[in-house]
């Protein structure tokens, strides 16, 4: 195995124990990374709208 695999095995370990071990943070996390990318699309709507 590579080292590109075992990075990416381990990254989904570790999001599957977060979700299992903590379910509450991780949808807490999910809804504010959302939030997030939503502000982010909005604010770059708003700026292209100010350009035409």
């Amino acid at each position: 195995m590579n080292l590109k695999k075992i990075l990416t095995f381990a990254g989904v370990g570790l999001v599957l124990f977060f979700l299992i071990a903590e379910p509450q943070q991780a949808a807490q996390l999910v809804h504010n990374v959302l939030g997030t990318l939503r502000s982010a699309a909005e604010a770059l709507i708003t700026f292209v709208k100010q350009l035409f």
